[in-house]
């Protein structure tokens, strides 16, 4: 995509927002490394827009809905791997930011954001659009700023700009995350001042290293040599070719083990790449077999709930939880050492201290690596056969998507049926694959994946795959004026909520479908037409083979629409687990 032109200043006379705390809030954001700003329209924030549309070095995204928004921006910082801003006007328009921002907060994604608001006398006093603004997201945010109206003087002039300081410095230190400046604006809104000479102070803060110590690096590296079997288990996590490169290392060891989860963005042909599916072929009774000495845990939460059962069934005696967390993360509930050094900086350590592995052709048939392999390609053998028996379904539609993704997408998945789906077929995806899993929240896929698609690389497309009630919860992100070619959504229309079926709580619930599922028609060709996509639609395994190359090769944003049979859905993913 051509960003030029959101780049660019809307002001040809060289002035900006007569508000001295929006004209500091672009530079020291510029500073930060903040290249993009997400802004919804309102009055208030007047004084915010004018500021940043005039600031050239930040590319300007204007999305009217903010729960979309704030979405948007989540797909931005994932993609680009630096901070994103985000503002809006006083209200409730904070309050829609919530649900991503709590994503962010658990995904550590550093997202600074802004909100205009009224000043402090007029809250409570029947004004419009006037709420408790200052901390209405302080549970999920790494910390709040509520600067003055109006900085008259030298020291609310160097107070004002220490928070914004500190706001940047905040958000991009570890563990990063998003945080929120409440800017109270006080009439006229939209006067406007000369561009200033003089530049507002920066507060610089060096990289800082979070190797270990030498000593206590060895140490590490001697007890994961000596243990019989080491199983490292990792959840979501940025693409990282260090962190792949020195667990592929690892992975060689006949003492270890690793599991990986889709979202991982880990690939090797040592790693276990299907958790699900290797470890529904486990035989009845050989489970303690499988069951570390040693457990190392990184990333984010795993969505494998068979993972998280065998791990605390069969607890290790030793638990390592690598990573630079906002708390005590004890999943398994036998921690006993948390190590807080990012996963890239840890195994790259590890890996140049740890003994030779054995590089001769023949590995230990009897080693722990080798026993988790063998599983893992039982697993695949049983996998493969299933799927080529199964009838037309999830399952089935799954195996050819994953098949017939083309090699310069980036993968997208909602909540629900479509990341559990995509786990089954870990050891097939190549792609860059992301989904939101920090709350792991059935809103905002959509405007997520379109966050990712503006600002990835060209020759880039985002594809999303979402089920019917995702999609309809984040309509929003389909509205976008930024939509393109380098977007295309696939929808599973399996009756909404298909999950339920499959869990064992809710599967016999006499109100499954009144109140779980909540099923109505959609039409999603009418939803194509009223945006502008080009619709495509598959009832069959014969329709979708012949419909999948036209909808990846179609030259503008794209929806496909998959039917499959609800009922028959879950109980062929029930006979798949065995169940």
């Amino acid at each position: 995509m051509d960003w030029d032109k959101y780049f660019t200043s809307n002001s040809n006379d060289n002035t900006t927002s007569a508000h001295l705390q929006c004209r500091e809030l672009a530079h020291v954001m510029v500073a930060a490394g903040v290249r993009h700003a997400v802004l919804s329209p309102g009055s208030r924030n007047a004084p915010l827009i004018i500021a940043l549309a005039r600031e050239p070095r930040i590319a300007k995204w204007v999305v009217t809905d903010e729960r979309s928004a704030a979405f948007v921006a989540v797909g931005m910082v994932q993609r680009l791997q630096q901070p994103v801003m985000i503002a809006c006007t006083s209200g409730s328009a904070l309050l829609d930011y919530a649900p991503a921002i709590a994503e962010a907060y658990y995904r550590q994604l550093p997202i600074i954001v802004v909100s205009a608001d009224r000043p402090r006398e007029w809250i409570d006093q029947n004004d419009s659009q006037t709420i408790r603004q200052c901390g209405a997201l302080a549970a999920v945010v790494k910390h709040s700023y509520d600067l003055p109206t109006m900085p008259d003087n030298d020291d609310s002039r160097w107070y004002a700009n220490r928070l914004l300081n500190d706001a940047a410095i905040t958000a991009t230190t570890y563990p990063m995350g998003p945080v929120h400046i409440n800017m109270p604006f006080g009439d006229p809104l939209c006067h406007t001042v000369a561009m200033p000479q003089t530049m507002p102070r920066i507060i610089a803060r060096p990289a800082i290293s979070h190797t270990l110590p030498a000593q206590e690096a060895q140490r590490l590296a001697d007890t994961i040599a000596t243990s019989r079997r080491v199983l490292v288990v990792a959840g979501f996590h940025h693409q990282s070719d260090s962190l792949n490169r020195a667990l592929s290392h690892l992975a060689k060891h006949d003492n270890v083990a690793i599991l990986t989860e889709t979202i991982s963005n880990l690939h090797d042909d040592n790693f276990i790449q299907a958790i699900d599916r290797t470890l529904a072929s486990m035989p009845t009774g050989d489970a303690a077999h499988y069951a570390p000495q040693l457990l190392i845990t990184m990333g984010g939460a795993l969505v494998s709930k068979v993972a998280k059962k065998f791990l605390r069934r069969y607890p290790a005696e030793q638990e390592w939880r690598i990573g630079i967390d906002h708390c005590t993360i004890d999943t398994m509930q036998h921690l006993t050492m948390r190590i807080d050094t990012p996963p890239e900086t840890f195994f790259t350590q590890i890996d140049g201290l740890l003994p030779a592995h054995d590089s001769t052709p023949q590995q230990n048939g009897n080693s722990y690596a080798q026993l988790w392999r063998n599983l893992a390609e039982s697993a695949l053998q049983r996998h493969q056969r299933y799927v080529a028996a199964a009838p037309w379904c999830d399952l089935k539609a799954f195996s050819m998507i994953i098949s017939s993704i083309p090699s310069n997408y980036t993968l997208h998945l909602s909540n629900g049926t479509s990341i559990r789906y995509a786990q089954l077929f870990g050891s097939e995806i190549k792609h860059l694959c992301y989904c939101n899993r920090g709350t792991s929240g059935i809103d905002g896929s959509t405007s997520t994946a379109l966050g990712t698609s503006i600002v990835a690389p060209d020759g880039e497309t985002s594809l999303l795959i979402t089920g019917d009630m995702s999609f309809g919860y984040d309509l929003a992100g389909i509205a976008s004026q930024y939509n393109s070619a380098r977007f295309k959504v696939i929808v599973m229309c399996n009756g909404g909520g298909n999950i339920f079926r499959f869990l064992n709580g809710t599967s016999a619930l006499p109100e499954l479908e009144q109140y779980f599922e909540a099923s109505r028609p959609v039409r999603f060709h009418a939803i194509a037409e009223a945006f502008g996509l080009s619709y495509y639609e598959a009832h069959s395994a014969a329709t979708l083979a012949a419909t999948l190359p036209q909808f990846y090769s179609c030259q503008r944003q794209a929806l496909l629409a998959i039917y499959t049979p609800a009922q028959e859905n879950a109980t062929i993913l029930r006979r798949y687990f065995g169940m």
